[in-house]
């Protein structure tokens, strides 16, 4: 371990993962996806979370998210035990701690670039919603963009997109998906380039769920998976 990951290690943990088990389906179709699953994330630490297809990287971004619940054990977020949150308070708790990117863009075909990162922004409450969305996009190279719909963007810039408008609440945590998994080699380089600009900018903690062993490389540790275990953690 470098001096730069001990010191991380030694700050609070943005995550802390404590015995969590997660099983998806219904009765005979139900599958134990994540089993005591122990891990901490330190404010400020990039994580890349990597392992074959079905071992539970994603499920376990999620739960990391508040999107999934876990069926037993303790997930703290940002200070915050989750699972003691009603779905109402975990929507508001997400809303201003953590942004997310994934493989698919998620964006609304009917709004424009602008609007795509300004209603949850005024959905939030926040009172310069169309300011800040305009400054993100801006950011991410797409000020040229603002009033183009989804259809009328290429892949990559509906990435940036998305990107910006997780990065628009200026939350403390932001996870992604395999954020390149659905764009060409190139313009995923760019988008990572953006989510690395992103966390060093910023100060975020950092969640990458990649099948791209180079990509995970460029985090301070890389958490592999299998079958639902943490099957190795290594530092950079």
């Amino acid at each position: 371990m470098d001096d730069t990951s001990a010191a991380l290690r030694a700050r609070a943990p943005a995550i802390a993962l404590s015995g969590v088990n997660l099983a998806l389906g219904r009765g005979v179709a139900r599958v134990h996806i994540l089993k005591d699953i122990d891990l901490n994330i330190a404010a400020g630490e990039t994580v890349g979370l990597i392992g074959p297809s079905g071992s539970g990287k994603s499920t376990l971004l999620m739960v990391m998210a508040g999107l999934e619940r876990a069926d037993a054990g303790q997930v703290m977020v940002a200070g915050t035990n989750i699972g003691n949150l009603s779905e109402d308070q975990l929507a508001q708790f997400r809303g201003r701690n953590v942004g997310i990117v994934f493989q698919s863009f998620h964006l609304i075909p009917t709004m424009t670039a602008l609007e795509n990162v300004a209603v949850p922004l005024e959905l939030a409450g926040v009172p310069d919603a169309f300011e800040r969305a305009e400054r993100e996009l801006v950011a991410v190279s797409l000020g040229d963009r603002l009033t183009h719909y989804p259809a009328e963007l290429s892949g990559g810039e509906q990435q940036r997109v998305a990107l910006a408008r997780a990065l628009a609440p200026q939350p403390s945590i932001l996870v992604a998906d395999e954020p390149t998994g659905n764009l060409d080699e190139a313009t995923g380089k760019q988008i990572i380039d953006l989510l690395f600009a992103g966390h060093i900018e910023r100060g975020m903690t950092l969640v990458l769920v990649t099948h791209d062993n180079s990509l995970a490389a460029r985090c301070d540790r890389v958490v592999r998976l299998r079958s639902g275990r943490i099957d190795q953690t290594v530092s950079a």
